[in-house]
């Protein structure tokens, strides 16, 4: 009981400071759906080869996808090395708060703030840029994408971790970037030559972002892509959780 008391003020502590990290909630929030709106532009009703979708929709999708990965990944990965460095995960450990409890917390706090990145970004598309879909696609595709986002909440987890609080930036700014880039968020990938589609078919980006574009299709996702999610989400989890049993014995 004072176990689970423990992790709900800190998942309550965290959202606090999440939500009065107003840098934080420009870039994670509003930063995509500029993003979107000076990416689509102009384009008005052409489409993306070998998709039918037009170039609003697509990049709809690809920039909700990349609000989300912002909010988890850079949120995570930075607060968790600082705090490390600062002693207060040290202190946390002095506490009945299981290590799984502050894990949570870190995750529950991330995700709240990319749900209104992604619902952003919609509105916007459907206000600014004329995106219609049907009720259930919204829903699904709002769902997706915030599940999906727990594949990169994870990842955070693990660079937190792995990483020093002078180090953590410019690697998770690495990661997140080619990620963004590689994984056809920023454009897409059949804009790429032949052996960099060959890379970008297994990164977690181009997975998480082809399941939001199989919802607007109305078709079923790929099973390939699903499988790569799954296998990253397992590797960055695992990761994530090796990385913090590490910690703790150093402490």
């Amino acid at each position: 009981m004072l176990n689970t008391f423990g992790t709900r003020a800190l998942i309550k502590l965290e959202l606090t400071r999440a939500l009065r990290n107003k840098k934080f909630l420009f870039f994670s929030v509003l930063y995509p759906a500029v993003l979107f709106l000076i990416i689509a532009g102009n384009a008005g009703n052409a489409k993306i080869d070998g998709t039918g979708l037009t170039v609003a929709t697509y990049m709809m999708v690809s920039m909700a996808s990349f609000g989300a990965l912002t909010a988890v990944l850079m949120g995570n990965s930075e607060r968790i090395a600082k705090e490390r460095e600062s002693g207060w995960v040290r202190q946390l450990r002095l506490t009945p708060l299981p290590g799984r409890g502050y894990v949570l917390a870190k995750t529950a706090s991330a995700a709240v703030v990319s749900l209104p990145s992604i619902v952003v970004v919609f509105l916007v598309a459907a206000a600014v840029k004329d995106v219609r879909l049907d009720a259930w696609q919204w829903l699904a595709l709002t769902g997706i994408i915030w599940a999906g986002s727990l594949v990169f909440a994870a990842l955070g987890v693990a660079i937190g971790y792995l990483a020093s609080g002078d180090a953590v930036r410019p690697i998770t700014m690495i990661v997140y970037f080619g990620l963004s880039i590689l994984g056809g968020l920023w454009m897409p990938t059949t804009t790429f030559p032949r052996f960099l589609q060959d890379i970008a078919k297994w990164l977690p980006t181009h997975a998480y972002a082809a399941l939001g574009r199989a919802i607007e299709e109305s078709r079923a996702p790929h099973t390939t892509d699903i499988a790569v999610l799954a296998v990253y989400f397992v590797l960055f989890a695992g990761g994530a959780a090796w990385l913090y049993r590490k910690d703790t014995l150093k402490a």
